[in-house]
This record gives structure tokens, sequence and C-alpha cells, in this order.
């Protein structure tokens, strides 16, 4: 082999190597992490937004979201290898040794910490390792005992827009916080449910307890996604009654939300899998747009 050709497979290798670490912090999910914790920090800024605070909170979440992501790899590692779906990640392809998995995601973990504390300030520090605590301790591991992992889950998942309003005002006391945590948590329960009800059979062969129990035709599994999607009505008209956004985003907000139910109906239906990727994909298109409605409102 030339030096040339040696090179070519040094830099492929290497390629390789920072993508699959990259892949262990669920960019996506980190992505959603960022943008919500933005909106809150925005939305909490009222209007003079500190953009160096902001920058700051930015990198010390992203860091701590992608530890997060990555830390979950590495506890599911050897579940992950029993599941199609998730087979082929790093971990349980071995790609990347499992004890270099955990010296990275918690070095991730903690730095983020350490640089929210120090750059931004403790109270979104807290927020933000609280998060990654309830998702670790609490929600990894009941995954394997009961589908109440998935309200345990939700909450964590609904932390981000506290921990930027945290950034922006060091308290957690305001109201529109919880009333954008309560979006993001009833969002949570249809989207993750759908994506159990498609997926069921490979999380129940790698011994995840993801659907309500015994609800083998999936009418439990409906009436909470159901229940969730109906209770984004009235806690979308909350935050325009207590004037934390608009007439523009209560217009927008309810818009989705009836888009939203509507594919809650399908599946509640007729609980096929088709119906339940639907479902899958209005959650994801909802969720973004929620969030553009609060900044399109913003501009008015």
């Amino acid at each position: 082999m030339s030096s040339q050709e040696e090179k070519v497979v040094i830099e492929r290798s290497l390629s390789n190597t920072i993508s699959d670490y990259y892949q262990l912090t669920k960019p996506g999910i980190t992505f959603a992490v960022l943008i919500s914790m933005l909106v809150g920090f925005v939305v909490g800024s009222a209007g003079s937004i500190d953009f160096i605070s902001m920058i700051h909170a930015l990198v010390g979440t992203y860091l701590i979201a992608a530890g997060t992501g990555a830390h979950n790899q590495f506890m599911e590692r050897n579940l992950d290898g029993l599941m199609k779906r998730t087979e082929r990640r790093p971990l349980p392809a071995q790609r990347v040794p499992a004890k270099k998995g955990a010296i990275f995601s918690l070095t991730l973990l903690f730095t983020g910490l350490t640089y929210l504390v120090l750059m931004v300030n403790p109270v979104a520090g807290v927020v933000s390792f609280a998060t990654a605590l309830i998702y670790l301790a609490a929600y990894t591991p009941m995954k394997r005992i009961s589908a109440f992992n998935i309200l345990i889950g939700a909450i964590p998942g609904a932390l981000p827009p506290v921990g930027g309003w945290a950034a922006a005002t060091g308290t957690i006391t305001d109201p529109g916080m919880w009333l954008f945590f309560g979006i993001l948590f009833l969002w949570q329960i249809p989207h993750v449910m759908a994506i159990a009800w498609m997926y069921k059979d490979d999380y129940s062969g790698a011994g995840f307890k993801m659907l309500p129990k015994n609800d083998s035709e999936g009418k439990k599994t409906a009436f909470y996604a159901l229940l969730c999607t109906i209770s984004l009505f009235p806690i979308s008209y909350a935050v325009y009654a207590l004037n934390i956004a608009g007439v523009v985003f209560l217009t927008l907000a309810v818009i989705l939300a009836i888009i939203f139910f509507v594919y809650g109906i399908r599946f509640a239906i007729d609980r096929t899998r088709l119906n339940a990727r639907k479902l899958m994909f209005a959650s994801i298109i909802y969720l973004p747009m929620i969030w553009v409605a609060v900044f399109i409102d913003m501009l008015f």
C-alpha cells in the first residue's frame, strides 16, 4: 500500500470514528432540545435578550444533552443490540468500545454542567443536570419495568424550555415556562406511544415495556395519546390568556392542535402501524411549528 493510500485509509478511519461518536450524541434529539431551550430563553428574556448569555446557554445545554444521549446509549447498548432499529448504533455494533463511550458521555455531561454553572447561572445548571439525572436514573431503567416510564421520560423531555427560561432569568417560578413545559410534556405522550406501537414487537423482544399493560389491541395506547392531544387546546389557550403570547400564537396553536388531534382520532379508530406512523409524523411536525408560532407571534 502506497503512502497516499495509507493516508486515505487513516482519514477515512478518523472520519468514521468522528461520525460514530457524533451519532452517540443523538443529534436529532439534541437539536430539538436546543430549539426548545432557545424558545424558553427568548420568551423569558421579555424582549431584552443577552446574546452572550444565550450563546453560553446553547453551548452548555448542547454538552449536557449530547452527554445524556450518549450515556443513554451506553446504558442500553446490550438491549439496543436486540432490536433491528438500533442494532447498528455505534455501541451495540462495537464500532465504539463501551468504556470509551462511557468516558465520552460522562465527560460531556459534567463539562456541560460546569459550563452552565460558571458561564450562565447555577439555576440553569441545576435544571439541566436534573433533566439528565431523571432521564438516566429514572426513565432509562424504568423502560424495562413499566409503561409508566413514558410519563417519567416526558418530564426531562419537557424541561429544556424551563432551562432556557432559567438561563435568561435565573428563576424557575414564572408560570410561562411551566406552560411551555406542559406543551412539551403533553406532546411527548402521543409521540412516544406512536413509535412504541410501530415497533412494539421490537421493543417487547428486547424487554422494553413501552405500552400499557394488557393492551394488545391498542385501545389504552390510543386513549392516552388522544387525551394528550386534546389537552393541548386548553394549555395553548392558557399561554394566550396569561399574555405570554398573543392571538397569532393562539390561532396557529389551535390549527396545529387540530391537525395533531385528527391524526390521533385516526389512530384511535384504526390502530394500524400506518396510522401510528402518521401520528408520529404529525407529532414531528407539531413541535417545531408550535415554536415557530411563538416566534412569529413575537414579531407582531
